[in-house]
């Protein structure tokens, strides 16, 4: 059975279940669905009572929604095809990384299986999408890295960025400008919470600091050979060689940011 065969109703359901736990364990409950997808606890609880009579989801009263083999089937699926939407929007179209989450969500209801598959072969199979969320292999393989907040990193420790959250097109924006990218090396210099921000240095450059929500919405790993100082790392080379032109950058600065890096969307 294909994800085609879904409703898009079902498809964003099981989408956007699996993604809400992609990256921290969390209990998905019908309130938190309810907020994310911007509907009532009552349309969500309709949505989920129907996905499990359909086996694709465990769900008992006021207890936290799950998904079966089958339901976390379809997830990665349309997961994969946001993933790569959003991929062969900004590579090859030519789109910024902050306009193409919503294009994506509209697009990943009308491709077909063959056309996802088409669409992956003419990227040269990405292991990422521009923001650095994991694309799902085709056989339903995760591909998730090993990676933490920001805010959470060892301060004085070289990092990778590993990945930017999508979930404010203006924390892309906003971090895009002063340089943040995708591997990009940074280091915490100074987390300090009566300011609210974070003092980094990214690629060996002059420190910056940005606010403490833009940089919650920055993933990194450890870096265990730093190697040249800004230089990437060779794994990650290709599949970022176009998020530097999708990310406008360059002009940094000290700045804080109000924007909610990490809120509502969670597909990538």
């Amino acid at each position: 059975m294909s994800v085609s065969s879904l409703t898009n109703v079902a498809q964003d359901y099981l989408k956007v279940i699996w993604a809400a736990g992609e990256w921290e364990p969390v209990p998905v409950t019908v309130t938190a669905l309810a907020a994310r997808m911007g509907v009532r606890a009552a349309t969500v609880s309709d949505g989920i009572r129907r996905l499990t009579e359909q086996g694709f989801l465990v769900h008992e009263p006021y207890g936290a929604v799950e998904l079966t083999e089958a339901g976390r089937r379809h997830a990665l699926a349309m997961v994969r095809r946001h993933r790569l939407i959003e991929t062969f929007l900004v590579e090859m179209l030519g789109y910024p990384w902050d306009q193409v989450h919503d294009e994506a969500e509209v697009l990943e209801h009308a491709v077909s299986d063959t056309l996802v598959d088409r669409i992956d072969a003419a990227l040269g199979h990405p292991a990422r999408d521009p923001h650095g969320d994991p694309i799902p292999t085709a056989e339903g393989d995760p591909r998730r890295p090993d990676a933490t907040r920001l805010t959470k990193a060892r301060p004085n420790a070289p990092h990778r960025v590993v990945r930017i959250s999508d979930a404010d097109p203006a924390v892309l924006r906003y971090l895009g400008e002063r340089g943040i990218r995708l591997d990009a090396r940074v280091t915490v210099l100074e987390a300090r919470s009566f300011a609210g921000d974070v003092v980094l240095a990214v690629d060996g450059d002059v420190p910056l600091t940005v606010g403490v929500v833009a940089a919650d919405a920055i993933w990194v790993s450890a870096v265990r050979d730093p190697g040249p100082s800004g230089g990437d790392h060779p794994a990650a080379a290709a599949a970022g060689a176009s998020v530097d032109s999708a990310a406008s950058g360059g002009t940094r600065g000290t700045a804080t940011s109000g924007a909610s890096a990490d809120n509502a969307n969670a597909t990538g």
